[in-house]
């Protein structure tokens, strides 16, 4: 029986073809020898549709989570191949999806001697630019290539059912872009450190995925005003600032590689995360020392209540629009951008029960609070 074509699938394969292609001609001229084959329209809208066909299916009961990667097999990166290529159908997806579905596991395509499409095995490492789709839940998936960073990946375009949302890169070059907000997009600005803004992706990431919401405000580490912009005293103060992830980020480049920083960091991060479940907002510093959690926040005295924010998402077709922060999500939202407008150098991260989150930021550009909606960039 042939599945019925998912129109999605044709929409966002032209798109996705020229978002690599565009990126291939970046690196190209740097001779990297493990840059990955660009991908054609074709094969996109192949595996895309496949991949949302197999998301429909249940195996035993479950609904398959998968990564499929348009590489060839390379020894270099000591794959699992298969004695015979499986077909690239969402029944095969589907049936292998229990034994592949840890973190880090890629189904490999490409293309077999008559042309067709089909699974070779699996992988952990995958090239520069790889062309990568998830299969995150029923009918969602995000389309992503790896990124210069081992082991990162940056996303290209979300499909959720017959919506398609494509990244808009062209954010990052706005000059009151936050840093977080460009590494998202797969984009290092001048001046910002990398493992920095990396932190604040990874406790973005983990927050929303413990699923409670919360709020993290980050705050200059020279700061003295901050505390004027919460409820006294804090319920859950903390003296000395707890330092577990700062000296974690202070490891030098040698120390990170190693297996057990990396589980030491991916441990501090997702307890600092954590916190933000409690009621109340978490605040840490600059240099990711925890100063308090369950903190309430109050507007600062002699201030004015915070009425208008501009809302932007870094997606195709997204407008620019000044809305009442009531309008993306209630309390937590208001408070967290009343935090921003009162203390202009500090960032709010804030993540919402539905999955939304959403990051505040003071534009000077704009005079403004800006409210960044980045869900598509985390998923």
């Amino acid at each position: 029986m042939i599945e019925p074509a998912y129109p999605a699938a044709r929409a966002v394969a032209a798109r996705a073809e020229a978002h690599f292609a565009r990126h291939h001609a970046l690196v190209r001229g740097h001779a990297r020898e493990d840059l990955a084959p660009a991908p054609d329209a074709s094969s996109i809208e192949t595996m895309v549709d496949a991949a949302f066909w197999a998301s429909l299916r249940r195996e035993e009961g479950a609904l398959p989570t998968i990564s499929l990667a348009l590489v060839p097999p390379a020894p270099a990166s000591h794959p699992l191949t298969f004695e015979r290529w499986l077909p690239l159908s969402p029944a095969s997806l589907a049936h292998l999806a229990p034994a592949v579905q840890r973190p880090g596991i890629h189904l490999g395509v490409w293309r077999d001697a008559s042309g067709t499409l089909g699974v070779w095995g699996t992988t952990r490492r995958l090239p520069l630019l790889a062309f990568v789709i998830e299969v995150v839940a029923s009918g969602l998936l995000v389309i992503k290539h790896r990124g210069e960073s081992f082991g990162k990946f940056v996303n290209v375009a979300v499909l959720e059912g017959d919506q398609v949302k494509v990244v808009d890169e062209s954010d990052a070059q706005r000059p009151d872009c936050p840093g977080v907000v460009a590494s998202l997009l797969g984009v290092e600005l001048p001046g910002v450190r990398a493992d920095s803004t990396n932190v604040l992706v990874q406790l973005a990431a983990s927050m929303r995925a413990h699923g409670r919401g919360g709020a993290l405000l980050l705050v200059p580490s020279a700061s003295t005003t901050w505390p004027e912009s919460i409820v006294s005293p804090v319920l859950y103060a903390v003296a000395p600032p707890f330092g577990e992830l700062s000296a974690l980020v202070s490891a030098n480049g040698v120390t990170r590689e190693t297996h057990e920083w990396q589980e030491e960091f991916r441990r501090a991060v997702e307890a600092l995360a954590g916190l933000t479940a409690v009621d109340g907002a978490t605040v840490v510093n600059d240099g990711y020392a925890l100063l308090a959690f369950g903190a309430k926040i109050t507007r600062r005295r002699g201030t004015d209540p915070v009425e208008r924010v501009l809302l932007t998402e870094p997606v195709e077709g997204s407008a620019r629009v000044v809305v009442n922060p009531y309008q993306l999500g209630g309390t937590r939202h208001l408070s967290a951008a009343q935090f921003v407008h009162d203390q202009p150098d500090a960032t709010a991260l804030v993540a919402s029960q539905d999955g939304r989150f959403t990051i505040f930021k003071w534009s000077p550009r704009d005079d403004i609070v800006r409210a960044h909606r980045v869900e598509a960039l985390l998923l």
